[in-house]
Protein backbone atom coordinates (compact mmCIF):
# COMPACT_ATOMS: atom_id res chain seq x y z
CA UNK A 1 0.00 0.00 0.00
CA UNK A 2 1.62 3.65 -0.51
CA UNK A 3 2.58 5.36 1.85
CA UNK A 4 2.92 3.00 4.30
CA UNK A 5 6.60 1.39 4.00
CA UNK A 6 8.81 1.27 6.38
CA UNK A 7 5.37 1.42 9.09
CA UNK A 8 4.77 -2.12 9.48
CA UNK A 9 6.44 -2.09 12.97
CA UNK A 10 3.14 -0.32 13.75
CA UNK A 11 1.27 -3.52 14.55
CA UNK A 12 -1.72 -3.86 16.88
CA UNK A 13 0.60 -4.18 20.14
CA UNK A 14 2.77 -0.73 19.03
CA UNK A 15 -1.05 0.78 18.62
CA UNK A 16 -1.87 0.05 22.03
CA UNK A 17 1.17 0.97 23.52
CA UNK A 18 0.42 4.65 22.01
CA UNK A 19 -3.05 4.80 23.80
CA UNK A 20 -1.17 3.75 26.74
CA UNK A 21 0.01 6.96 27.94
CA UNK A 22 -3.79 7.81 29.20
CA UNK A 23 -4.78 10.03 25.99
CA UNK A 24 -8.02 9.00 24.35
CA UNK A 25 -7.13 9.78 20.45
CA UNK A 26 -9.50 10.07 16.96
CA UNK A 27 -8.44 7.98 14.22
CA UNK A 28 -7.53 10.76 12.28
CA UNK A 29 -4.47 11.44 15.10
CA UNK A 30 -3.62 7.84 15.41
CA UNK A 31 -3.31 7.70 11.87
CA UNK A 32 -1.10 11.09 11.43
CA UNK A 33 0.66 9.11 14.68
CA UNK A 34 1.59 6.16 12.87
CA UNK A 35 1.88 6.87 9.09
CA UNK A 36 -0.67 3.64 8.54
CA UNK A 37 -3.48 4.10 5.90
CA UNK A 38 -6.86 5.13 7.78
CA UNK A 39 -8.20 1.12 6.68
CA UNK A 40 -5.03 -0.18 8.46
CA UNK A 41 -5.77 1.64 11.76
CA UNK A 42 -9.07 0.90 11.84
CA UNK A 43 -8.47 -3.34 11.86
CA UNK A 44 -6.11 -2.47 14.04
CA UNK A 45 -8.18 -0.96 16.45
CA UNK A 46 -11.34 -3.19 15.28
CA UNK A 47 -8.66 -5.81 16.89
CA UNK A 48 -7.93 -3.83 20.41
CA UNK A 49 -11.90 -3.28 21.24
CA UNK A 50 -12.22 -7.23 20.46
CA UNK A 51 -10.46 -7.87 23.04
CA UNK A 52 -11.53 -4.97 25.27
CA UNK A 53 -7.95 -3.45 25.62
CA UNK A 54 -9.54 -0.35 24.15
CA UNK A 55 -12.96 1.68 24.26
CA UNK A 56 -14.53 4.16 22.79
CA UNK A 57 -15.15 7.70 23.98
CA UNK A 58 -16.98 10.22 22.49
CA UNK A 59 -14.47 13.02 21.41
CA UNK A 60 -15.56 15.75 23.25
CA UNK A 61 -13.81 18.65 21.59
CA UNK A 62 -14.64 18.23 18.38
CA UNK A 63 -14.58 20.86 15.55
CA UNK A 64 -17.98 21.72 15.47
CA UNK A 65 -20.64 18.97 13.35
CA UNK A 66 -20.61 15.64 15.24
CA UNK A 67 -18.39 14.35 17.50
CA UNK A 68 -15.46 11.78 16.27
CA UNK A 69 -15.31 8.91 18.52
CA UNK A 70 -11.93 8.63 20.37
CA UNK A 71 -10.39 5.68 21.48
CA UNK A 72 -8.79 4.96 24.89
CA UNK A 73 -7.08 2.35 26.86
CA UNK A 74 -9.11 0.16 28.80
CA UNK A 75 -7.20 0.63 32.37
CA UNK A 76 -9.73 -1.64 33.73
CA UNK A 77 -10.53 -4.54 31.58
CA UNK A 78 -7.79 -6.82 33.50
CA UNK A 79 -6.17 -6.64 36.96
CA UNK A 80 -2.67 -8.25 38.22
CA UNK A 81 -1.84 -9.60 41.39
CA UNK A 82 1.21 -8.11 43.23
CA UNK A 83 3.07 -9.34 46.33
CA UNK A 84 6.33 -7.99 47.82
CA UNK A 85 7.55 -10.87 50.12
CA UNK A 86 10.29 -8.99 52.52
CA UNK A 87 12.34 -10.99 55.37
CA UNK A 88 9.59 -11.04 57.89
CA UNK A 89 6.89 -8.95 56.39
CA UNK A 90 4.68 -8.63 53.06
CA UNK A 91 2.57 -6.38 51.04
CA UNK A 92 -0.01 -7.82 48.52
CA UNK A 93 -2.05 -5.89 46.18
CA UNK A 94 -4.74 -6.25 43.21
CA UNK A 95 -3.59 -3.48 40.94
CA UNK A 96 -5.10 -2.02 37.68
CA UNK A 97 -3.50 -1.85 34.39
CA UNK A 98 -3.39 1.91 35.00
CA UNK A 99 -1.31 0.97 38.22
CA UNK A 100 -4.75 1.75 40.64
CA UNK A 101 -4.27 -0.15 43.75
CA UNK A 102 -7.95 -1.64 44.16
CA UNK A 103 -7.61 -3.42 47.42
CA UNK A 104 -4.04 -4.06 49.40
CA UNK A 105 -2.83 -5.80 52.38
CA UNK A 106 -0.02 -5.80 54.65
CA UNK A 107 0.87 -8.49 56.96
CA UNK A 108 3.64 -10.18 59.22
CA UNK A 109 4.58 -12.63 57.31
CA UNK A 110 8.37 -14.82 57.99
CA UNK A 111 10.17 -15.59 54.97
CA UNK A 112 11.81 -18.39 56.94
CA UNK A 113 8.78 -20.97 56.93
CA UNK A 114 9.78 -22.23 52.90
CA UNK A 115 8.02 -21.68 50.04
CA UNK A 116 4.65 -23.65 49.60
CA UNK A 117 4.18 -22.61 53.22
CA UNK A 118 4.18 -18.69 52.05
CA UNK A 119 3.26 -19.12 48.60
CA UNK A 120 0.02 -21.40 49.88
CA UNK A 121 -1.14 -18.66 51.88
CA UNK A 122 -0.17 -16.04 49.24
CA UNK A 123 -3.19 -17.76 47.05
CA UNK A 124 -5.63 -17.67 49.61
CA UNK A 125 -4.85 -14.34 50.44
CA UNK A 126 -4.92 -13.29 46.86
CA UNK A 127 -8.11 -15.20 46.57
CA UNK A 128 -9.35 -13.17 49.26
CA UNK A 129 -8.28 -9.61 47.55
CA UNK A 130 -9.69 -10.27 44.32
CA UNK A 131 -13.67 -10.99 46.20
CA UNK A 132 -12.58 -7.76 47.99
CA UNK A 133 -12.37 -5.87 44.62
CA UNK A 134 -15.13 -7.40 43.21
CA UNK A 135 -12.77 -9.18 40.32
CA UNK A 136 -12.14 -12.83 39.97
CA UNK A 137 -9.42 -15.06 38.66
CA UNK A 138 -10.54 -15.15 35.14
CA UNK A 139 -9.83 -11.26 34.81
CA UNK A 140 -6.24 -12.07 36.60
CA UNK A 141 -3.70 -11.00 33.19
CA UNK A 142 -0.56 -12.05 35.40
CA UNK A 143 1.17 -12.22 38.94
CA UNK A 144 4.28 -10.35 40.10
CA UNK A 145 6.20 -11.44 43.36
CA UNK A 146 8.98 -9.65 44.35
CA UNK A 147 11.57 -11.86 46.97
CA UNK A 148 14.67 -10.71 49.52
CA UNK A 149 17.38 -12.40 47.92
CA UNK A 150 18.86 -12.93 44.88
CA UNK A 151 16.63 -13.89 41.91
CA UNK A 152 17.73 -15.15 38.45
CA UNK A 153 15.03 -13.58 36.33
CA UNK A 154 14.52 -15.93 33.39
CA UNK A 155 13.75 -18.31 35.39
CA UNK A 156 12.12 -16.66 38.13
CA UNK A 157 13.96 -18.67 41.18
CA UNK A 158 15.24 -17.53 44.20
CA UNK A 159 19.34 -18.43 43.37
CA UNK A 160 20.83 -19.21 47.32
CA UNK A 161 19.09 -16.61 49.11
CA UNK A 162 21.00 -16.28 52.16
CA UNK A 163 17.75 -15.69 54.80
CA UNK A 164 15.56 -17.81 52.78
CA UNK A 165 16.14 -21.33 53.59
CA UNK A 166 14.55 -24.27 51.71
CA UNK A 167 13.84 -21.55 48.72
CA UNK A 168 16.91 -22.31 46.81
CA UNK A 169 15.97 -23.09 43.54
CA UNK A 170 11.96 -23.27 43.77
CA UNK A 171 10.52 -22.87 40.54
CA UNK A 172 8.25 -20.23 41.84
CA UNK A 173 6.64 -19.14 38.28
CA UNK A 174 5.38 -22.32 37.61
CA UNK A 175 4.12 -23.81 40.85
CA UNK A 176 2.27 -19.79 41.68
CA UNK A 177 1.58 -20.00 37.71
CA UNK A 178 -0.55 -23.32 38.05
CA UNK A 179 -2.54 -22.27 40.77
CA UNK A 180 -4.01 -18.86 39.70
CA UNK A 181 -3.70 -20.03 35.89
CA UNK A 182 -2.29 -16.85 35.06
CA UNK A 183 1.71 -15.93 33.94
CA UNK A 184 4.06 -14.78 37.37
CA UNK A 185 6.86 -13.36 37.29
CA UNK A 186 9.37 -12.82 40.10
CA UNK A 187 12.17 -10.73 40.68
CA UNK A 188 14.56 -9.51 43.60
CA UNK A 189 12.58 -7.29 46.03
CA UNK A 190 14.70 -4.53 45.72
CA UNK A 191 14.41 -4.44 41.71
CA UNK A 192 10.38 -3.73 41.76
CA UNK A 193 10.67 -1.24 44.62
CA UNK A 194 13.38 0.77 41.87
CA UNK A 195 10.60 -0.58 39.29
CA UNK A 196 7.76 0.83 40.77
CA UNK A 197 9.76 4.05 41.70
CA UNK A 198 10.68 4.95 38.36
CA UNK A 199 7.43 4.25 37.47
CA UNK A 200 6.27 7.24 39.21
CA UNK A 201 9.03 9.55 38.33
CA UNK A 202 8.62 8.75 34.97
CA UNK A 203 9.80 9.52 32.42
CA UNK A 204 11.97 11.99 32.95
CA UNK A 205 14.70 10.18 35.01
CA UNK A 206 16.93 7.97 32.56
CA UNK A 207 19.61 6.96 34.99
CA UNK A 208 18.13 5.77 38.64
CA UNK A 209 19.78 4.03 41.54
CA UNK A 210 17.41 2.66 44.19
CA UNK A 211 18.39 2.18 47.41
CA UNK A 212 16.95 -0.09 49.84
CA UNK A 213 17.85 0.66 53.51
CA UNK A 214 15.53 -1.89 56.04
CA UNK A 215 17.05 -5.10 57.64
CA UNK A 216 19.63 -5.29 54.97
CA UNK A 217 20.47 -2.74 52.01
CA UNK A 218 20.65 -3.74 48.21
CA UNK A 219 19.80 -1.19 45.38
CA UNK A 220 18.19 -1.50 41.90
CA UNK A 221 19.77 0.32 39.02
CA UNK A 222 17.58 1.58 35.90
CA UNK A 223 19.84 2.77 33.38
CA UNK A 224 18.63 4.01 30.26
CA UNK A 225 15.14 3.55 31.96
CA UNK A 226 15.48 0.04 31.83
CA UNK A 227 16.18 -2.06 35.06
CA UNK A 228 19.68 -3.78 35.18
CA UNK A 229 19.98 -6.71 36.25
CA UNK A 230 23.61 -8.28 35.80
CA UNK A 231 25.28 -11.63 34.19
CA UNK A 232 23.34 -13.26 37.19
CA UNK A 233 20.51 -11.20 38.43
CA UNK A 234 23.07 -9.99 41.01
CA UNK A 235 23.60 -6.11 40.16
CA UNK A 236 23.24 -3.68 42.76
CA UNK A 237 24.35 -5.58 45.87
CA UNK A 238 26.10 -2.84 47.41
CA UNK A 239 25.22 -4.18 51.14
CA UNK A 240 28.26 -6.69 50.72
CA UNK A 241 30.87 -4.12 49.32
CA UNK A 242 33.57 -3.10 52.15
CA UNK A 243 33.99 -0.65 54.71
CA UNK A 244 37.57 -0.02 55.32
CA UNK A 245 36.79 1.65 58.65
CA UNK A 246 35.28 -1.64 59.95
CA UNK A 247 35.79 -5.46 61.01
CA UNK A 248 32.31 -6.46 62.12
CA UNK A 249 31.47 -10.01 61.04
CA UNK A 250 28.51 -9.80 58.36
CA UNK A 251 25.97 -12.47 58.06
CA UNK A 252 28.14 -13.25 54.77
CA UNK A 253 30.91 -14.50 56.24
CA UNK A 254 32.74 -11.46 55.51
CA UNK A 255 34.02 -8.36 57.96
CA UNK A 256 33.06 -4.74 57.43
CA UNK A 257 30.39 -5.09 55.07
CA UNK A 258 28.36 -2.02 55.01
CA UNK A 259 25.16 -4.12 55.68
CA UNK A 260 26.69 -4.97 58.71
CA UNK A 261 26.83 -1.38 60.33
CA UNK A 262 24.21 0.22 58.58
CA UNK A 263 21.72 -1.92 58.46
CA UNK A 264 18.12 -1.92 60.69
CA UNK A 265 19.49 -5.38 61.87
CA UNK A 266 22.95 -4.08 62.85
CA UNK A 267 21.52 -0.69 64.78
CA UNK A 268 19.09 -2.45 66.53
CA UNK A 269 21.44 -4.68 67.54
CA UNK A 270 23.66 -1.96 68.62
CA UNK A 271 20.70 -0.45 70.57
CA UNK A 272 19.99 -3.68 72.28
CA UNK A 273 23.70 -3.71 73.25
CA UNK A 274 22.92 -0.83 75.21
CA UNK A 275 19.80 -2.36 77.02
CA UNK A 276 16.79 -0.65 74.77
CA UNK A 277 14.46 -2.87 73.35
CA UNK A 278 14.84 -2.62 69.47
CA UNK A 279 14.13 -6.14 67.59
CA UNK A 280 14.46 -4.67 64.00
CA UNK A 281 14.35 -1.60 61.46
CA UNK A 282 10.83 -0.35 62.09
CA UNK A 283 11.87 -0.24 66.12
CA UNK A 284 15.12 1.76 65.48
CA UNK A 285 12.78 4.29 63.39
CA UNK A 286 10.12 4.21 65.91
CA UNK A 287 12.51 5.22 68.71
CA UNK A 288 13.63 7.96 66.82
CA UNK A 289 10.41 9.17 66.49
CA UNK A 290 9.56 9.33 69.88
CA UNK A 291 12.56 11.61 70.14
CA UNK A 292 15.52 8.89 71.33
CA UNK A 293 18.71 10.94 70.53
CA UNK A 294 21.01 7.89 70.38
CA UNK A 295 18.50 5.75 67.74
CA UNK A 296 18.82 9.50 65.47
CA UNK A 297 22.76 9.24 65.97
CA UNK A 298 23.09 5.63 64.73
CA UNK A 299 20.29 6.48 61.84
CA UNK A 300 22.48 10.07 60.59
CA UNK A 301 25.98 7.56 60.94
CA UNK A 302 24.11 4.94 58.95
CA UNK A 303 23.43 7.21 56.16
CA UNK A 304 26.97 8.63 56.10
CA UNK A 305 28.24 4.94 55.65
CA UNK A 306 25.67 4.54 52.62
CA UNK A 307 26.58 7.83 51.69
CA UNK A 308 30.03 6.60 51.39
CA UNK A 309 29.62 3.42 49.47
CA UNK A 310 26.76 5.78 47.20
CA UNK A 311 29.77 8.51 46.39
CA UNK A 312 32.05 5.81 44.33
CA UNK A 313 28.82 4.41 42.59
CA UNK A 314 27.63 8.16 41.26
CA UNK A 315 31.12 9.03 40.26
CA UNK A 316 31.07 5.47 37.91
CA UNK A 317 27.62 5.29 37.21
CA UNK A 318 26.66 9.09 37.14
CA UNK A 319 22.69 8.54 37.93
CA UNK A 320 20.12 11.57 37.79
CA UNK A 321 18.56 10.40 40.55
CA UNK A 322 19.07 8.49 43.86
CA UNK A 323 16.07 7.59 45.81
CA UNK A 324 16.08 5.95 49.60
CA UNK A 325 13.29 4.07 50.08
CA UNK A 326 13.04 0.43 52.96
CA UNK A 327 11.99 1.07 56.45
CA UNK A 328 14.82 3.34 57.33
CA UNK A 329 14.69 5.98 54.82
CA UNK A 330 11.18 6.31 57.00
CA UNK A 331 13.35 8.25 59.23
CA UNK A 332 13.45 11.13 56.24
CA UNK A 333 15.63 13.91 56.45
CA UNK A 334 18.16 12.28 58.95
CA UNK A 335 18.97 9.33 56.88
CA UNK A 336 18.62 11.62 53.98
CA UNK A 337 21.56 14.18 55.39
CA UNK A 338 24.03 11.69 56.07
CA UNK A 339 23.70 9.98 52.75
CA UNK A 340 23.95 13.64 50.84
CA UNK A 341 26.44 15.04 53.77
CA UNK A 342 28.55 12.43 52.21
CA UNK A 343 28.22 11.75 48.58
CA UNK A 344 28.16 15.90 47.83
CA UNK A 345 31.52 16.07 49.50
CA UNK A 346 33.38 13.05 47.71
CA UNK A 347 31.81 12.81 44.76
CA UNK A 348 33.08 14.60 41.31
CA UNK A 349 31.31 17.71 40.73
CA UNK A 350 30.35 17.20 37.29
CA UNK A 351 28.50 13.80 38.72
CA UNK A 352 26.45 15.80 41.63
CA UNK A 353 25.98 19.27 39.16
CA UNK A 354 22.35 17.92 38.61
CA UNK A 355 21.45 14.48 41.26
CA UNK A 356 18.67 14.81 43.03
CA UNK A 357 18.42 12.64 46.28
CA UNK A 358 15.31 12.10 47.80
CA UNK A 359 13.29 9.60 49.50
CA UNK A 360 10.73 7.36 48.00
CA UNK A 361 7.32 8.96 46.38
CA UNK A 362 5.65 5.24 46.77
CA UNK A 363 7.16 4.64 50.22
CA UNK A 364 5.62 0.90 51.28
CA UNK A 365 3.89 0.82 48.25
CA UNK A 366 7.32 0.98 45.63
CA UNK A 367 7.21 -3.00 45.61
CA UNK A 368 3.36 -3.73 44.62
CA UNK A 369 3.47 -1.12 42.31
CA UNK A 370 7.06 -2.31 40.97
CA UNK A 371 5.86 -6.07 40.88
CA UNK A 372 2.72 -4.49 38.76
CA UNK A 373 4.90 -2.23 36.55
CA UNK A 374 7.22 -5.91 35.73
CA UNK A 375 4.08 -7.38 35.30
CA UNK A 376 1.93 -4.91 32.77
CA UNK A 377 5.09 -4.26 30.50
CA UNK A 378 5.15 -7.67 30.11
CA UNK A 379 1.73 -8.54 29.33
CA UNK A 380 1.22 -5.69 27.68
CA UNK A 381 4.37 -5.59 25.24
CA UNK A 382 3.61 -5.00 21.80
CA UNK A 383 4.68 -8.34 20.39
CA UNK A 384 2.73 -10.37 23.56
CA UNK A 385 -0.19 -8.05 22.45
CA UNK A 386 0.62 -8.58 18.76
CA UNK A 387 0.47 -13.00 19.84
CA UNK A 388 -2.64 -12.78 22.16
CA UNK A 389 -4.76 -10.84 19.31
CA UNK A 390 -3.41 -13.15 16.67
CA UNK A 391 -3.65 -16.01 18.41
Amino acid sequence: MPGETGHHSVGVGSLLTILRDGQARTRGELVQLTGLARSTVSQRLDALMHHRWVVATEDAISSGGRPAAAFAFNESVRVVLSADLGATHARLAVIDLGMTVLVERAVELPIDQGPEATLGWLVTAFQDLLEQAGRDLAQVCGAGVGLPGPVEHTTGQPVNPPIMPGWDGFPVPAWLGERIGAPVLVDNDVNIMALGEHWAARPEVDHMIFIKIGTGIGCGIISDRRLHRGARGAAGDVGHIRLASSDVLCRCGNVGCVEAVAGGAAMAATLRAEGVDARGSRDVVALMRAGDTRAAQLIRQAGREIGGVMASIVNFFNPSAIVLGGDIAEAGEHVLAGVREVIYSRSLPLATQHLSIRASELGDRAGVIGAAVMVVEHVLAPDTIDRTVAG
